[in-house]
């Protein structure tokens, strides 16, 4: 049995086992008896929301917790034994007793004392810093040095996967083939819990966005300009992608399904036991989805040289796929003290995939009748990623004095095989393209206070990532039998390392907060390439990098959530591994992707100036930005005449288009970045997003084509250009009662053009529904995305000899259904307020770690 086959009865069984564990679980539980009870003041009133801890005596595993609701009451299933009960509430005093839980029942009221400084007189007053159950009625948050984006409230995503959730995402876009940009840029960092993750390969795009549920997404941090705490790296800025992880005590989980056309299906668990000292967690879950990928290529050419002068083709595509993923996720958290816990999680994914592709050719000549040509392919893909992460949090005491280690082992392989049949010359291509990726991650991070209103950061972090490339490709026609074409037949290891070290100070005087730091990467690349064409071979490269990257976040905080935020940061844009390999990409012998093993940084120097405030119905933030980069990666896009392996021109002539990535020249971005939310009235509320921005492009180049008479000459690659366009994003939720809601979403993207390319405007509208059933355990979501059908994009490009008009989705209009049902909720308990960190208004959380 090989090792595919292995992967996928493995994963097929991850339901099973899902369901198999929940069932354990929950018998388990059933062995504890209903305990009620309430907590009240010297005076006989109730105390909300106060933390009452059960530990039992004997056995620790066995302890549990709860909070009371607001009238001071509260419930929770504990085992028979003698049990500590200690109560904490916001201004009153820490009490503790001991008692023996018999059975089921009510165990009466304990009261507690006010603080000897407290005010109350046995009145409740406005609880500051509690954090209740309840949903959060802000799905978009602004803090000192990112965005956080909630997608519980996002209707129109319910059922979906992380794809569907980034396109309702302030200040991102996805385009219609699964490129994520932000602020018009697509050199974006994916983070998943503050790390890079195999979940999203560097290769598999749109595929991997869709392999993670919507679901299992408990937040998304948008870091615009991060701080020199993050890795460099990314020049639009990171995306952190938080993960669900329970703080409820207890079992708890949910399970969710969902059905859609094109034909879609879905099932996933998301399971959590926390107990005492020990939290466990199980997430797991598959799908099948089809995709239908539409393109049209119309190419008009003004000096073309075959042995009729072709002067336009015309290129049809459409591919349509069949996917399956299945992926699940489990760790284990042990706290080994108070202050000391220790924490291991493993990950697996699957992604399976065949693809039916159909291309039209149409040739319109000169002096002949116009002839066709199609070409056919059938591919399959299969990819599998692991990722184990190992991690250890020390806290030196409670005033904030914290350590955190941690280690990452990833690997991710992707299988693509290819079979193409073209009426040309009956004209037969097998390719295979084989690629490995391994990654290793280390870091140390370190955070001191001095004093009441400074802290210092420091960490160390050490990345060392292998990509191995294995592509075969065979051809045969009606003169030549089944033989491999050397220019495209190639192994290939990309490796590089990076270390990095960081040092960070904040601090506030007065109204002013502050935070200034500097990170150092020292990076090392090789690549070692060999080509079966020996003109094709380059001898093995290294490339060796060493930057300082500052950052300097001002604030300036008018009153509680109304600031002025001013910030600086200096990042790196490392090209891609698969652009610097050469001749990495051949799917069409008309079409071909040229890698670029010359490829180098570049580098963006980024400021942003905001403002935001935030009120108990709105929250506004505008921000001035501009970014300039240098050394930018730009895609040109060249023809010339095809060749045969002795640099022959071929007979009859073809034109083979070509497009190759090259750093050129400076782009300069600036512009308002407005995001707000809006509870118009109890049933109306707006999410929205604006983003207004000038651009100016400027960069030239030579590149070798051909002219009228077939001889080579030089052409050149204009890319300057500037002006100005729009992105905006407003979505609609009402609430017509307490169970029922539906979302309205609209987006446009404004054209950009310069002398090179000039790029149509796109826009779509979606809509989404959600019932909420079962008492609130479960909810069922409705949705449609592009009802228009309208979500594609348009472009025409000029080269030196041809005009193309191009047209591209990636997907068409869909629709789903979804059900999700919660069980066995526990009370969620908070861990001890830790102090406020006077620069910030965030509250953190545990799952992120610094880079």
């Amino acid at each position: 049995m090989n090792q595919t086959e292995i992967v996928n009865i493995f994963t097929k069984k991850t339901l099973a086992l899902t369901f198999v564990l929940s069932a354990a679980a929950m018998a388990f539980a059933q062995d504890k008896a209903g305990v009620t009870g309430m907590i009240v003041n010297k005076n006989n009133q109730p105390v909300p929301y106060a933390s009452v801890t059960f530990s039992n005596k004997v056995n620790k595993a066995l302890s549990d917790a709860v909070l009371t609701d607001e009238k001071g009451q509260y419930k929770l299933e504990l085992a028979p034994g003698n049990y500590d009960i200690t109560v904490e509430a916001i201004d009153y005093k820490k009490s503790t007793i001991t008692k023996n839980i018999a059975g089921a029942g009510n165990i009466g009221a304990l009261s507690i004392q006010p603080e000897a400084t407290t005010s109350l007189d046995g009145k409740t007053q406005e609880i500051q810093g509690v954090v209740i159950t309840a949903a959060s009625t802000k799905p978009y948050k602004v803090e000192l040095d990112k965005r956080t984006y909630d997608p519980s409230q996002d209707i129109v995503s319910k059922g979906g996967n992380l794809q569907d959730v980034l396109s309702n995402v302030p200040s991102v876009s996805v385009d219609t083939d699964g490129t994520v940009s932000m602020r018009g840029s697509s050199n974006v960092r994916f983070l998943i819990n503050g790390k890079p993750s195999a979940l999203l390969g560097i290769d598999d795009g749109a595929n991997a966005l869709q392999s993670i549920p919507a679901d299992q997404i408990d937040r998304i941090e948008v870091i615009t300009n991060p701080s020199s705490k993050f890795e460099a790296s990314g020049t639009a800025g990171i995306l952190n992608i938080i993960l669900k992880k329970t703080k409820k005590t207890g079992f708890n989980g949910s399970v969710i399904g969902t059905l859609g056309y094109l034909p879609q299906t879905n099932l996933n668990a998301n399971l959590n036991w926390r107990k005492g000292n020990f939290t466990w967690f199980l997430n797991g879950g598959g799908g099948y989805r089809e995709s239908k990928n539409t393109s049209r290529n119309d190419d008009y050419f003004n000096n073309a040289v075959l042995n009729d002068d072709l002067i336009q083709r015309n290129t049809n595509s459409e591919t349509k796929s069949k996917n399956n993923n299945y992926n699940a996720s489990a760790g284990i958290v042990y706290d080994i003290s108070e202050k000391t816990s220790v924490n291991a999680s493993g990950t697996v994914r699957t992604f399976d995939s065949e693809n039916f592709g159909n291309i039209d050719y149409l040739y319109t000549p000169f002096k002949n009748a116009f002839y066709t040509s199609n070409r056919s392919t059938f591919g399959t893909n299969n990819n599998l990623a692991f990722q184990g992460d190992f991690g250890l949090d020390h806290k030196f005491d409670d005033k904030g004095q914290n350590l955190s280690l941690s280690l990452s082992v990833q690997r991710s392989r992707s299988y693509n095989d290819t079979n193409i049949d073209d009426t040309i010359d009956n004209l037969k291509d097998i390719i295979n393209q084989h690629t490995t990726n391994r990654s290793v991650i280390g870091k140390a991070d370190y955070e001191l206070p001095i004093g009441e209103y400074s802290k210092l950061e420091a960490g160390y972090r050490i990345d060392i990532n292998t990509n191995d490339y294995s592509n075969d490709v065979r051809e045969s026609t009606t003169t030549k039998p089944l033989d491999f074409l050397k220019p495209y037949t190639y192994d290939a290891t990309y490796k590089e390392t990076f270390n990095a070290f960081y040092l960070q100070f904040k601090s506030k005087i007065g109204k002013l907060g502050y935070q200034v730091g500097v990170r150092d990467e020292l990076s090392n690349v090789d690549i070692n390439y060999v080509s079966l064409d020996p003109k094709k071979n380059v001898p093995a490269t290294n490339k060796n990098y060493n930057n300082l990257f500052p950052s300097v976040y001002l604030s300036y905080e008018f009153a509680k959530d109304n600031q002025l935020l001013l910030n600086y940061t200096r990042r790196i844009d490392r090209p891609r591994s698969f652009f610097m390999i050469p001749n990495p990409s051949y799917n069409d012998n008309q079409n071909i992707f040229d890698g670029n093993i010359d490829l180098n940084p570049s580098y963006v120097d980024s400021f942003e100036f905001g403002y935001s405030i935030s009120k108990k119905k709105f929250t506004i933030n505008p921000t001035l930005y501009y970014r300039h980069q240098t050394d930018d990666t730009k895609m040109l896009v060249y023809n010339i005449l095809a060749t045969d392996e002795n640099g022959v021109i071929a007979t009859p002539k073809r034109i083979e288009s070509h497009t190759k990535p090259i750093n050129l020249g400076t782009d300069d971005r600036f512009g308002l970045d407005l995001n707000f939310n809006w509870d118009a009235t109890s049933w109306l509320k707006f999410l929205g997003n604006v983003d207004v921005f000038g651009y100016n492009t400027k960069g030239s180049t030579l590149y070798d084509t051909f002219d009228k008479n077939g001889s080579p000459i030089q052409a050149v690659a204009d890319f300057n250009g500037k002006g100005f366009s729009t992105r905006a994003r407003l979505s609609s939720t009402i609430k017509v009662d307490k169970t029922f809601s539906f979302q309205l979403q609209g987006f446009y993207r404004g054209g950009q053009k310069t002398a090179y390319q000039d790029r149509k405007d796109m826009y779509a509208i979606s809509l989404g529904a959600s019932k909420t059933i079962w008492k609130g355990d479960g909810t069922l979501a409705f949705n449609v995305q592009d009802i228009f059908n309208t979500r594609a994009m348009r472009s025409t490009t000029y080269t030196a000899n041809s005009v193309r008009d191009s047209y591209m989705q990636w997907q068409p209009r869909q629709f789903s259904v979804s059900l999700t049902y919660r069980f066995k909720q526990g009370e969620k308990v908070e861990q001890p307020k830790r102090k406020k960190d006077i620069n910030s208004n965030a509250s953190g959380d545990d799952q992120q770690g610094p880079m």
